[in-house]
């Protein structure tokens, strides 16, 4: 029984269809409560503090805050807008790709990860990057997806990816243990779910450039070989590029200054 099979089998409770559609629906609620009043997002962000004083419903509410900054200056529904348009047109593809089981658990793993992240290590990820694991899934099945990056620049979303990623390490590498193992936390999820195809293909990556570099090295090796080399001088057509070579009767080849005089008539 294949593991797709063994999963669907054991969870296929959890699934919940269309799941990044009603977030993206209750993310523009949210957004609409927090026009009519900014305090709301304090009441239903991930703090760890009042939550342990028995605000349980911000383990969940946090997931809805939209995104309301960018990398350009732009109006803040703008922004929402975007976030609630991307994770109905992101979760769509995605749970085409993965099935409704799949992404679900996807979801919650990521929410877990998020969770633990701002109890343990005191990250205040927010949501962010729950959001970043959706973009980097969506990317995985999607890579050549063009999308305006900056909602300006046509990019192809594997590049928009490993631009992300490539900021995501650097703080990794310049942060503290505490927000490393925040990051590692709060992406538990594509790790989980993809981290067996990134071994994968790393190590054919290896293999392959192994084998390239072995046949570039016997193709070298092959090309420094004369093909002619005269029997009595040693000459060869690498040692004089104007040399001219010929079989003699005793299967021997050599060049025409050296060839057995008796034998030039019948020289093949």
């Amino acid at each position: 029984m294949s593991w797709s099979v063994k999963l669907e089998r054991r969870f296929g409770f959890l699934a919940v269809p269309g799941l990044l559609r009603y977030v993206a629906a209750i993310t523009a609620l949210v957004f609409i409560l927090y026009k009519i009043n900014p305090a709301y997002l304090a009441l239903i962000n991930l703090d760890p503090g009042a939550i342990a004083e028995g605000q349980w419903w911000r383990l969940v509410t946090y997931i809805f805050i939209p995104g309301l900054g960018s990398l350009i200056p732009t109006p803040d529904w703008f922004n929402a807008a975007f976030s609630v348009l991307f994770l109905i047109w992101a979760g769509d593809r995605l749970e085409e790709a993965w099935g409704a089981l799949r992404l679900t658990l996807f979801f919650l793993v990521g929410m877990i990860g998020t969770t633990i992240a701002a109890f343990v290590f005191g990250a205040q990820f927010s949501n962010s990057m729950l959001i970043m694991s959706i973009f980097f899934a969506f990317a995985r099945f999607y890579p050549d997806v063009v999308i305006l990056f900056a909602y300006i620049v046509p990019m192809k979303v594997k590049w928009i990816a490993w631009g992300f990623a490539a900021y995501i390490c650097w703080t990794f590498l310049m942060g503290t243990m505490q927000y490393r193992s925040a990051v590692i936390a709060a992406l538990a999820n594509y790790f989980i779910f993809f981290g067996r195809d990134m071994f994968r293909e790393a190590r054919q990556h290896r293999e392959v450039s192994a084998r390239k570099q072995r046949f570039e090295t016997e193709t070298r090796s092959t090309a420094t070989e004369p093909l002619h080399k005269c029997h009595v001088c040693g000459a060869t057509e690498l040692t004089d590029s104007n040399l001219e070579f010929r079989v003699a009767r005793d299967g021997e080849e050599y060049c025409l200054q050296h060839l057995p005089s008796a034998q030039g008539a019948a020289a093949q």
